[in-house]
């Protein structure tokens, strides 16, 4: 049955459980940075993807299907991936608002969407994620207001990684997504569970400190992916990448919302600008086939 000709219900359950898994991201963002005075960026990260790794393991339990020596390299290359993406993120929001970091780091997929398609047309897409760049990296002398260039430069860098991340993505879930994904978090987990503890210690294993770990991993990984999953194989791709689209306005809300973040009109312009040129990408690629179920 296609995705237009189901029943309202079927179809209106994988859009809202897919801006779900986008609130659960963005409000488990919000909740790491309660850890920052504790362990610091890094050792968020780590006890993140500690946790996270170890919840997605007993879950899928990835050991059970062997993997081709093709297939482990994709794998370790998404993890790293997957892994410095995290950390890069956490690095920006010590100085830079939620919103404005996920719009920034949300230029990875962009792009990857943009060149893989090689039509001039896109160029407009280009050009009007650029003007977003550039307003939200124009230099303001309001201390207040300003973008810290190193935590910008980080979510920049976040967005190559998670560009890295869906390219090795595919590849690696070619075969078996949960598997992939299980495995491509304890890759993320290894690589950066030591860098935490440099910085923080055992700090990061504290009574303070794993139970809100245990959130960020349930908020951030375990339950949207699980919902991104089911919602993907239940509509349309060009509709699922359009929603995506929004994650940078839930992170700014997110931000707002539980961080008291207030944005100034030029900069909710800028993550607009960045948002339309994703949703434009998203509607006029050619893989807006409708998925079948």
């Amino acid at each position: 049955m296609s995705f237009v000709r189901a029943p309202v219900v079927q179809r209106l359950l994988p859009v809202a459980l897919l801006v779900v898994a986008m609130s659960s991201i963005q409000s488990g963002a919000s909740i790491a940075q309660q850890l920052f005075p504790l362990v610091g960026a890094s050792g968020a990260t780590s006890i993140r993807l500690l946790l996270a790794a170890i919840l997605m393991l007993a879950i899928f339990r990835p050991w059970r299907q062997p993997l081709t020596r093709s297939a482990w390299k994709a794998i370790t290359v998404y993890g790293v991936a997957m892994g410095l993406m995290n950390f890069l993120l956490y690095q920006a929001l010590v100085t830079v608002p939620l919103g404005i970091a996920v719009a920034l780091e949300f230029t990875g997929p962009l792009a990857v969407a943009v060149f893989t398609s090689r039509r001039r047309r896109d160029l407009t897409w280009i050009a009007l994620a650029i003007v977003g760049l550039a307003i939200l990296l124009w230099p303001d002398k309001s201390v207040e207001h300003g973008i810290d260039l190193r935590g910008a430069l980080c979510a920049l860098g976040a967005g190559v990684c998670w560009a890295l991340y869906i390219l090795f993505g595919r590849r690696a879930g070619s075969g078996n997504g949960t598997q992939s994904a299980a495995l491509g978090i304890t890759i993320a987990a290894i690589v950066m569970v030591p860098i935490g503890l440099v910085e923080a210690g055992t700090a990061i294993l504290s009574p303070a400190v794993l139970p809100i770990g245990l959130a960020i991993a349930v908020l951030s990984t375990a339950l949207p992916y699980t919902l991104e999953m089911f919602s993907l194989s239940r509509m349309p791709t060009h509709m699922f990448g359009t929603l995506m689209s929004l994650e940078p306005a839930i992170g700014a809300l997110s931000g707002l919302i539980f961080l008291g973040q207030q944005l100034t009109a030029l900069q909710w312009l800028a993550i607009g600008t960045i948002i339309t040129a994703s949703m434009g990408t998203t509607l006029t690629s050619r893989s807006a086939a409708p998925v079948q179920s």
